[in-house]
């Protein structure tokens, strides 16, 4: 009898973390390999998915032998600090960054044995579109192009889905013997087509530009989620002394201390999302400053790194002003995590698994909005 793995598509989930992606795509893949350098992060994705097809090493070290065989998706989220603006902008000259062309070689090895996947998915920060002029981006692009792939990108930011701001672009291959027709749009006709994407485009060399496919997409429904309904009622983070409340109060610029007052103002217990940055002050001496917004959104999640990326949840209700962390269960929930996936039980490292993975639910809409509709169009041409 035929299980319902041997009949699923197959996914290959690289830089995998606590196998987010995994999440996104649910029950009806069939996770067929995954892999990260990260001890810690495997161990989360083991507690949650066990360890089978599971392998803790260093991408660039990698047999190809777990890869051939029929896998009809590979995403990579690859490590993004050489593309972002916290880097120091080396883009894929850079060590982390630069592991997306130990992804590509991966893809060439197993398409040379016969098992190249239908699709491929790469996701990173929306900083590939400008860092170096650009020319990174080209070169990913080239990469994938010659590696027998049509491709286009869309910028999607998780605040559609989720009370996070958390712009990423995700760049969509497929093989050129996969039928897509039905898939492209005619140019940028969908929400996901932004203006940075469309600007790109105009730019890219025009022999890549022939591979390019403006993916048809319809936009997601209305965000279900709000600030609200992530918060932890019973956090793993200590609530902040009224004398440290003040001191962040007293960090806050003019802009920031102004929505302050109108969230007092209110009447209403008010949910604000603060970080603290360094910012020149006017005779350019760097001073750390603390910014907030009411606007329904957390920031963006970023790996731990010193303390200053830790986002602050403060909640201000009149005169009253109360301040602690984002606990772990509130990161995992705005990456659209459920409550039963086992987070790290040290703080850090939980921060870390959320602000290095992609938001489920942009996961989910891809696999609807394209990689499902690819595969329906592939079984009714096999059938034919």
């Amino acid at each position: 009898m035929v299980s319902d793995a041997e009949i699923s598509p197959k996914f290959a989930e690289f830089f995998c973390g606590g196998g987010m992606v995994r999440a996104g795509l649910g029950k009806a893949w069939s996770c067929a390999f995954a892999n990260d350098i990260d001890p810690m992060k495997c161990a989360v994705y083991a507690d949650n998915w066990g360890r089978r097809g599971l392998i803790e090493a260093d991408i660039a070290t990698l047999d190809v032998a777990p890869l051939l065989q029929p896998i009809d998706l590979y995403w990579a989220s690859s490590p993004c600090q050489d593309f972002s603006l916290a880097g120091k902008g080396q883009g894929l000259n850079g060590v982390r960054s630069g592991v997306f062309m130990e992804w590509a070689g991966m893809i060439q090895r197993a398409a040379e044995q016969g098992f190249a996947p239908r699709i491929i998915a790469f996701e990173n920060v929306t900083g590939l579109m400008t860092r170096n002029n650009g020319r990174d981006l080209v070169q990913v692009l080239k990469t994938l192009s010659d590696l027998g792939y049509r491709i286009g990108a869309m910028e999607i930011d998780a605040a559609h889905f989720l009370p996070q701001s958390r712009p990423r672009l995700f760049i969509i291959g497929v093989r050129q013997d996969v039928p897509v027709e039905r898939l492209m749009a005619d140019g940028p006709r969908g929400v996901f087509h932004t203006e940075k994407v469309q600007a790109f485009v105009k730019r890219m060399p025009t022999g890549l530009r022939r591979q390019w496919v403006w993916w048809h997409h319809e936009p997601p429904g209305k965000r279900r989620t709000s600030l609200s309904k992530i918060v932890d009622q019973a956090p793993d983070t200590d609530w902040i002394s009224d004398t440290d409340v003040a001191r962040l109060l007293s960090l806050m610029s003019e802009p920031s201390q102004a929505r302050v007052a109108a969230a007092r103002s209110s009447g209403k217990i008010e949910i604000g999302m603060l970080y603290k940055r360094g910012r020149p002050d006017e005779g350019g001496q760097n001073r750390q400053r603390a910014e907030i917004r009411f606007d329904g959104l957390a920031g963006c999640l970023r790996t731990p790194a010193g303390g200053s990326s830790r986002q602050t949840i403060m909640f201000v209700k009149g005169n009253e002003t109360r301040a602690r962390l984002l606990s772990s269960k509130e990161v995992a929930r705005l990456m659209g995590l459920p409550d039963r996936f086992k987070m790290p039980e040290r703080y850090n490292q939980a921060y870390k698994v959320a602000g290095d993975g992609v938001a489920v639910p942009i996961v989910s809409y891809l696999n609807k909005t394209l990689f499902q509709p690819i595969l329906q169009a592939e079984r009714r041409r096999a059938v034919a």
